[in-house]
């Protein structure tokens, strides 16, 4: 198991497994939400599926290997960069930004560009 404390440290573990438990309660809650809508979860619950959006959004990174396919530059994101931004996203400090600016991003703070400039449009 590669996700070991003594092997990623221990930052990068919690992270991690913040993210792991995130994703698989919004996997639990999407029969409920699919059945009786969004309006019915609580308000913890609306706020962890709408991290867990964030989260799968800002999991998609640009990779220079789909560049072909996305016509958007690869991006190279440090590993400090990629924890400071999955914990951001777990502990709630962009729950103010919207899902679509953590779509095909780098790093949390082209991220955090992304909704300002998408705040700019619409206004």
């Amino acid at each position: 198991r590669m996700l070991d404390p003594l092997v990623v440290g221990d930052e990068h573990y919690g992270v991690a497994r913040q993210v792991q438990s995130i994703l698989q309660r919004y996997k639990s809650l999407q029969d409920i939400i699919a059945i009786l809508g969004m309006d019915e979860l609580s308000e913890e619950d609306k706020q962890t599926v709408a991290r867990a959006r964030k989260i799968e959004r800002f999991l998609s990174q640009p990779f220079f290997v789909a560049e072909v396919f996305t016509g958007a530059p690869g991006k190279l994101v440090d590993l400090a960069d990629t924890i400071k931004g999955f914990k951001g996203l777990c502990n709630g400090d962009y729950d103010h930004l919207p899902e679509a600016a953590f779509y095909m991003v780098g790093g949390i703070e082209e991220a955090v560009e992304k909704a300002q400039r998408l705040a700019a449009e619409a206004a």
